[in-house]
């Protein structure tokens, strides 16, 4: 499979996914969404595939939302932002619940959105380089459903620094956080994704591989369908809101937001 949006290749039982909107530094809309559910159905049905990596084309892993994108946002109804906010629920249970680990490949920038599709894979390889942040806040949105994933996985204390702040940071502190797996150079970081991934492949089982992930999401199973039920609503109401529409209105505008 290979469209304008999403690059989907096998090499040595490695299925490679790679957002493809490098001009619009990957951000994400819709149609993106749509793509990469589609490339990650392929990868779970395709017996050509054990190990999945996810990347991007481009100096940016994803910058969260388009700007065409959050101009529709502003006319949406509450029902139109209950199915947009569920597609992405979609796409990251979709990655979590994945028979088959997922690695992240981040070469560049992971913002907003783009955080939340880094914070959702098993393993997550990133470049000293690249910024993280869940900067939803500042724009009067709402971080909703990646905070349901974000406390489980760096705590309470971390995760509401990280998303009540909305500041950017680093990989080495991405990696303090527990957030990211490792932290490696620019140059070695295809090698090295390729090196762990194909180790998975030829010295694990891959039923092994499938449920033990499993038994790891099993723990959280339960509150998290409530919890991410509720973010689908939270983030339709925070559109709806004056601050949102504010803040939108300021960001497209380029002018500074007076909170």
């Amino acid at each position: 499979m290979e469209n304008s949006l999403v690059l989907y290749q096998v090499n040595n039982r490695v299925a490679e996914i790679t957002i493809n909107r490098p001009e619009k530094r990957n951000a994400l809309n819709p149609d993106l969404v749509e793509a990469l559910k589609t490339a990650f159905k392929k990868a779970q049905e395709d017996e050509n595939a054990k190990v999945v990596v996810l990347k991007a084309r481009g100096e940016v892993f994803s910058a969260g939302a388009d700007l065409a994108y959050m101009q529709q946002l502003q006319h949406f109804s509450y029902e139109e932002n209950i199915r947009d906010s569920t597609a992405l629920k979609e796409l990251f249970e979709m990655i979590r619940t994945l028979p088959k680990v997922v690695v992240a490949q981040v070469e560049g920038h992971a913002i907003a959105g783009g955080c939340g599709l880094a914070t959702i894979c098993d393993i997550v390889f990133a470049v000293p380089e690249a910024k993280f942040g869940y900067t939803e806040v500042k724009l009067g949105f709402v971080p909703a459903i990646v905070s349901c994933y974000l406390v489980q996985k760096v705590g309470e204390t971390i995760a509401k620094k990280l998303l009540l702040s909305g500041e950017l940071f680093g990989a080495q502190e991405a990696l303090h956080y527990n957030l990211i797996t490792y932290v490696t150079k620019a140059e070695e970081i295809a090698l090295t994704v390729n090196n762990f991934t194909l180790n998975l492949c030829n010295n694990a089982s891959g039923n092994s591989l499938m449920l033990t992930k499993q038994l790891i999401n099993y723990t959280s199973n339960t509150w998290l369908d409530s919890c991410l039920n509720e973010a689908v609503k939270t983030n339709a109401k925070t559109r709806e809101s004056g601050d949102f529409k504010k803040g939108i209105s300021a960001f497209l505008a380029k002018e500074k937001i007076n909170w």
